[in-house]
């Protein structure tokens, strides 16, 4: 079966296509740098990374874009308040996303274009748009989109257009649900604006670019420059904003373009404590750098969001926090575990028990995975690969050949899900201490003196080291 995703655009689940494959315009809005990224947008985030890493293994060049807003209401009002320049506020957390997404495992975007970069393009967006009569300038001199110009308008977040304020405008970036009246594209500078550095000369006069029209004229001049395309193959973000945030996006990109703005639109759900949407505004956040220093492992975080689809709501708490990481350390103990038998001497080749079941696995993976990335199915295959290859494993019917072959199915799974535990690094002291300790019992055993051997073998194991005697020797693994 092909790949499916839900599209928001039509609410049905739809065989993807991209326009010219392999090539796939991936478009994902980014944070807003106004403070520190919490986990509820890392879930978008994360969710975001595991379309992009199935793509690519099922064989596409994505082309991936990311914006990091640095001007908008709330970067201009932060900055203010902090008395510094927009770009010397913006800085640290721009610094910091990049950082938790290391720490996250998040795979970098191709370009990651910032608005106050970006303002040529969306001057040339709203000038566009101007000369095509979908936009006017308002008496309070900011430039707006007339969304009565634009026959399509709430096709997205499938508003009734009978509730439409004909000539009301909106000039904030983020305005009350189901509130569909003329949307700021350009608005004029204010004395705020100027203190800041957040204000840019242009032919329909000095002002800053809405939040809005950031997303749009940032998406095309990269996907113009990059693939000589006016069209997104996929447009994700969080089910906040499509309305009103992706509703005007396609409102002002497409009828610039006379093109469709994106054929697919992918919004992940919530992430919930206690049942309330993580939110600055609630005060119920936690960011990731929280859980770094917590010392909670990335794998754990990744698992945790794989186990709810990313269409539901996911309730955040401790209990679900340690179920994942005790999970995860499950999996690295088993990974190394079956690294450790594809690592031996090659053996009776087995029964091939093991090879069928990471056959299994990968089919499995795929199947979850094309279903509009089912992440809990795809974890559930995984989990019930690992029961049945250590029922195997304890059987000691699993040659070295079967081994590489689950290590190749994990390795598969791995390069989407990426939940295997950070690996740790050996103290010095301790691979010093394990060396000694072998060797001890090597002259243990020489000398018969197995009761010895077998004393130092315990040892070892309390320090939560596993050794295997191979005819080139005595190998050695911390689990």
């Amino acid at each position: 079966m092909p790949l499916s995703l839900h599209n928001t655009l039509t609410r049905r689940l739809e065989p993807f296509q991209p326009l010219a494959p392999p090539r796939v315009t991936l478009y994902t809005c980014g944070p807003t740098v106004w403070n520190y990224a919490h986990i509820g947008n890392f879930r978008t985030f994360l969710f975001e990374d595991l379309l992009r890493r199935y793509l690519e293994l099922s064989g596409y060049d994505v082309f991936h874009v990311m914006n990091l807003t640095d001007v908008d209401d709330r970067t201009i009002k932060a900055a203010a308040a902090a008395g510094k320049r927009l770009e010397e506020h913006t800085a640290p957390f721009v610094a910091a996303f990049f950082a938790d997404c290391d720490y996250l495992r998040i795979r970098k975007a191709h370009v990651y274009p910032r608005a106050t970069q970006s303002v040529p393009a969306m001057v040339r967006l709203v000038q566009r748009l101007l000369d095509t009569g979908v936009a006017y300038r308002g008496e309070d001199g900011s430039v707006y989109f007339a969304i009565t110009k634009f026959p399509n308008y709430g096709r997205l977040s499938q508003l009734d257009r009978r509730e439409i304020k004909v000539g009301a405008r909106v000039a904030s970036d983020e305005y009350a649900k189901d509130d569909p009246r003329d949307f700021a594209l350009w608005k004029k500078a204010e004395p705020i604006d100027e203190q800041v550095g957040a204000a840019w000369d242009a032919p329909f006069g000095r002002g800053r670019p809405g939040w809005h029209l950031e997303c749009s004229a940032m998406s095309l001049d990269q996907i113009g420059q990059c693939c000589r395309v006016e069209t997104l193959d996929i447009h994700a973000g969080g089910v906040d904003l499509i309305f009103p945030h992706h509703e005007d996006e396609i409102a002002q990109s497409e009828a610039a373009t006379g093109k469709p703005f994106a054929r697919y639109w992918l919004h992940g759900e919530f992430l919930n404590v206690g049942g309330t949407k993580m939110s600055k505004r609630f005060g119920n956040f936690l960011t990731a750098r929280d859980l770094r220093e917590q010392g909670v492992d990335a794998a754990a975080v990744r698992l945790l969001f794989w186990q709810t689809h990313y269409r539901q709501p996911l309730d955040f708490n401790d209990d679900a926090l340690a179920g994942a990481q005790e999970a995860a350390k499950r999996l690295g103990e088993f990974h190394e575990r079956v690294r450790f038998v594809g690592s031996g001497p090659t053996r009776a080749r087995g029964r091939g028990t093991l090879a069928q079941l990471a056959q299994r696995l990968q089919a499995d993976f795929r199947a979850a995975l094309d279903d509009d990335l089912n992440a809990p199915r795809a974890c559930g295959a995984l989990f019930e690969f690992m029961r049945s290859a250590n029922r195997e494993l304890d059987r000691e019917a699993a040659g070295s050949e079967d081994a590489q072959r689950a290590q190749a199915a994990l390795a598969e799974v791995m390069s989407v899900l990426d939940v295997l535990p950070t690996p740790k690094q050996l103290d010095s002291g301790l691979v010093a201490w394990v060396e000694e300790r072998i060797a001890a019992r090597d002259k243990a055993r020489k000398a018969k003196d197995f009761k010895e051997a077998d004393r130092i073998r315990a040892e070892l194991k309390a320090r939560g080291v596993e050794i295997e005697d191979t005819p080139s020797g005595t190998k050695w693994r911390v689990v």
